[in-house]
Parts: structure tokens; sequence; C-alpha cells
């Protein structure tokens, strides 16, 4: 016959400690394994540089020859998706054939695994030079803040 035991105290504390740092654990692998893993078949990842503020995430992403109207950008509580297709263009003249390309062409997708809590609502993005700069605010954390409540005397009335 098996006897639970319940912790208490500071082995109570302890596993908590444990479960959390675990999670955190996981949740680097499962960001890792995102970025790592395979593309899709003829696509490309572009460049990204990713910043941190105070009071905000900034992210660049190199998008040379890139259209706004060709970029989407999907955002969610745990990770940004920027996905598109930059297009070749045809030359003027039929007779020029390429020796060396080393551009790349069509479809691309980035994902960018978001570790803070984002305002998703007053994010915004803008192209400029062919860098794709998106501005990620911050919401601002609440838990451990103390708030006031009023009271009423329903009493009195």
């Amino acid at each position: 016959m098996i006897k639970h035991v319940r912790a208490a105290g500071l082995e109570r504390l302890e596993i908590q400690r444990l479960r959390d740092r675990v999670g955190r654990l996981f949740a680097a692998l499962q960001e890792a394994a995102e970025i790592d893993g395979p593309l899709v078949s003829g696509t490309w990842a572009p460049p990204v540089d990713l910043c941190e503020s105070e009071t905000e995430i900034i992210i660049r992403v190199e998008l040379p020859g890139v259209a706004a109207d060709q970029i989407k950008i999907g955002l969610t509580n745990s990770q940004l998706r920027i996905w598109g297709e930059k297009k070749r263009r045809v030359p003027r003249n039929r007779i020029t054939s390429h020796l060396c390309s080393e551009r790349n062409y069509g479809r691309f997708t980035r994902i960018v695994p978001l570790r803070w809590t984002i305002n998703v609502r007053e994010a915004s993005a803008e192209l400029a030079n062919g860098v794709l700069f998106l501005r990620l605010p911050k919401a601002q954390d609440r838990r451990g803040k103390e708030f006031k409540v009023v009271v009423k005397d329903t009493q009195s009335l």
C-alpha cells in the first residue's frame, strides 16, 4: 500500500520552483525547435534582429526588393509570423542571362517566438529602405500590484 504524503512549507516551495524551472526549460526547447525547424519546400527565411527596451520589443527584418503589400504579419501572444513572396523581376532585354544569382526569390516565412507579454492592439509595422520595422509594446504586468477597492455601506441607505 502506498501512503500519500503532502509536501509542506519549504518542500512545497522547492517543488514549485522546480516545476517553474522545468516549464521554462521546456519553453526554451520548444522555441529552439521552432526556430531550427525545416522550412516549407521552396521558402527562404529573411534575417531578423530582435531588440528589447524597457517598454517595447523592436524587430528589424531585412526584406530588400519586397513591397509592403507583399508582406503579411500575424501576431499572437506567443509568436510573430512574417510571410509573403518576393517576385523575380523579368528583365526587359531577353538576351541577358544570369551567370550568378545569390538573392532569394519566392515565398518567405519567418516565425519569431515571443516570451514577453505584448500589447497586440498597439503593435505597429513600417517598411523603409528594404527593412521592416516592427514595434511591439510590452503589456504592463499588473500582477503583484495593489489596487484600491471602494467599500460601499449598504446599511445607510
